[in-house]
């Protein structure tokens, strides 16, 4: 079908879509032409008639308008989606082998050019995530054909579960949402990651159940500690695991040979299903969790004269607003400088920011600021970034969002 409506821009703007991203706000467009509803498909031109391709609109958003293709020709039909669907597909078999592949992201928002669809495989369960009215139009018959293609090769999904219950969607005009898409399936699945097992409750847990970006990080980890456990050890390892949620680092570093694993969370929820999975691992007498509020727990460890060989930060975000920032400079300077003080000298220290307004330039001077602070030197190990299954498009600000750094700690002297 063709669209119904024009979009055409102020002259000077559509600097990101002219860059490679998906978005166009509301103040940097000059008129609709047209008849529209919102969630009709658009044409959008540049100022002087220029054709840079079609979207869907959304009157009621800031983010009026998000691009689907820069083919201002391109029919918006099945044949398009089943292209876009396979692609993202074909993708993630090139970066994702193996048992990698078995509980990934599959669709990734703007990053797969599905602008606001989130897809994650866990096993035989995938999880939806819509956060756009446009996208939300097309979700179901994108689910079908991503069924059909992983069919394709061998992929049996049991069950699809949508989590489309964050608070953004709001701003999109549309209400939170979670329930089974389709016949009615358990939503508790086993998943295995870098050889830990995990029980996801995809209808529970956080987002759409667990956090599949800090894959490659909690191997990391993982790895890191099976270095330092080479060999005899005269005290026992000890890690320290902040943020824990599901208890997926600690589990890391206790199938990797830490003999002496905290883990702490703020959710009764988060922690009850940490300790299962400690269970489910048979790691249950050298991996432990505690609820507790980490800003407040840490310096109590601290004063108890408490000291770790690893010591992991994995908070929520700080800040979700470029508004927000300054509040959350210090939200992330404090933590730091909490947890390292609880390292010993020559211990390692993990830390992470999951917020893409907390740029890598932001999050590096604050994490120096904090050693600082603390009379403590860093020796970078490594920097790491979300796994590939979460691309990073550029130009599309947002799907860039995880830092994750390795260090080890020394003091001064």
């Amino acid at each position: 079908m063709e669209p119904k409506a024009v979009v055409n821009l102020r002259k000077g703007e559509g600097r990101t879509i002219k860059a490679g991203g998906l978005w166009i706000f509301d103040n940097e467009i000059e008129s609709v032409m047209g008849s529209v509803e919102d969630g009709d498909i658009v044409i959008v031109r540049d100022f002087d008639g220029y054709p840079m391709g079609r979207g869907f609109i959304n009157r009621k958003s800031k983010i009026t308008v998000r691009m689907l293709t820069r083919d201002a020709e391109q029919d918006i039909n099945e044949a398009f989606l089943r292209m876009r669907v396979k692609n993202a597909w074909e993708y993630r078999k090139a970066v994702m082998q193996g048992d990698d592949l078995t509980c990934c992201r599959v669709i990734f928002g703007e990053a797969d050019f599905l602008p606001g669809l989130v897809i994650d495989r866990f096993s035989d369960v995938l999880v939806v995530e819509s956060l756009a009215l446009g996208i939300d139009l097309y979700k179901e018959q994108i689910v079908d054909l991503l069924k059909e293609i992983m069919a394709q090769d061998g992929v049996k999904i049991r069950g699809v579960y949508e989590r489309s219950d964050a608070k953004v969607r709001k701003k999109e005009g549309l209400a939170p949402y979670k329930g089974c898409l389709g016949a009615e399936f358990d939503p508790v699945v086993e998943i295995v990651e870098n050889g830990v097992h995990y029980k996801v409750d995809v209808a529970n847990g956080q987002k759409t159940g667990f956090f599949l970006d800090q894959k490659y990080n909690r191997l990391a980890m993982q790895r890191l500690v099976k270095g330092l456990t080479r060999g005899e050890q005269e005290t026992p390892l000890r890690v320290l695991d902040c943020f824990t949620h599901m208890g997926t680092f600690a589990l890391n570093c206790g199938y990797a040979g830490a003999s002496d694993v905290l883990g702490l969370d703020i959710s009764e929820f988060a922690v009850e299903q940490a300790r299962e999975n400690a269970k489910l691992n048979h790691l249950e007498k050298t991996v432990h969790f505690k609820e507790a509020n980490v800003l407040d727990e840490l310096p109590k460890l601290a004063e108890a004269g408490e000291q770790f060989d690893v010591v992991i930060l994995d908070p929520p975000a700080f800040t979700k607003s470029r508004e927000a920032t300054k509040n959350a400079i210090k939200g992330y300077r404090e933590i730091n400088r909490k947890g390292l003080q609880l390292v010993k000298n020559g211990g390692y220290f993990a830390t992470c920011s999951c917020s893409h307004f907390m740029t890598q330039e932001l999050f590096t001077k604050v994490i120096g600021q904090a050693a600082t602070s603390v009379h403590k030197r860093l020796r970078q190990v490594e920097f790491r970034q979300q796994a590939p299954d979460h691309p990073i498009l550029w130009a599309a600000d947002e799907s860039y969002y995880l830092k994750f750094y390795i260090f080890q700690v020394v003091a001064e002297r």
